[in-house]
């Protein structure tokens, strides 16, 4: 059909003529109310967008002397971090002369991964970088 008569047909019906795909040989067209198609689509984007979740990354600093309470205060909450669907930097700090036992703070990280270890899983090993040893962990799957 031309695209005189496509036009014609549009108009009668009092609606538009849109190009679906203008590169194809010969061009396809549709006829319909391009305002109420703008409107849905933005719609569907909205719902979409409303339905998505996005994934912080919540840190966690320690020192190599930590203590036990401490500890296990800050392991309940990267749990809670993690339930929550979000992923956890631990990172150790290190000072002065602790950069002589960057050991007791892999030690301290690896502890800290498996006090998390039911609700996560270790994406990035311990790793010294500078005066800062870190690890990422990331929530289990819930399958």
């Amino acid at each position: 059909m031309s695209a005189d008569e496509a036009n014609k047909m549009a108009e009668e019906q009092g609606l538009d003529l849109v190009k679906i795909s203008p590169n194809a040989v010969p061009p396809v067209c549709k006829i319909m109310d391009y305002s109420k198609f703008c409107f849905d689509q933005k719609k569907r984007e909205k719902e979409a967008k409303k339905n998505q979740k996005v994934v912080e990354i919540k840190e966690i600093r320690m020192s190599p002397s930590i203590d036990t309470n401490d500890f296990n205060t800050k392991a309940k909450s990267a749990q809670k971090f993690l339930k929550d669907g979000n992923r956890v930097k631990v990172s150790v700090r290190f000072r002065g002369r602790e950069m002589a036992h960057t050991n007791l703070g892999e030690k301290l990280l690896i502890d800290f991964a498996e006090a998390c270890a039911e609700v996560a899983t270790t994406e990035k090993n311990p790793k010294l970088e500078g005066r800062f040893m870190s690890m990422f962990l990331s929530p289990k799957s819930s399958k």
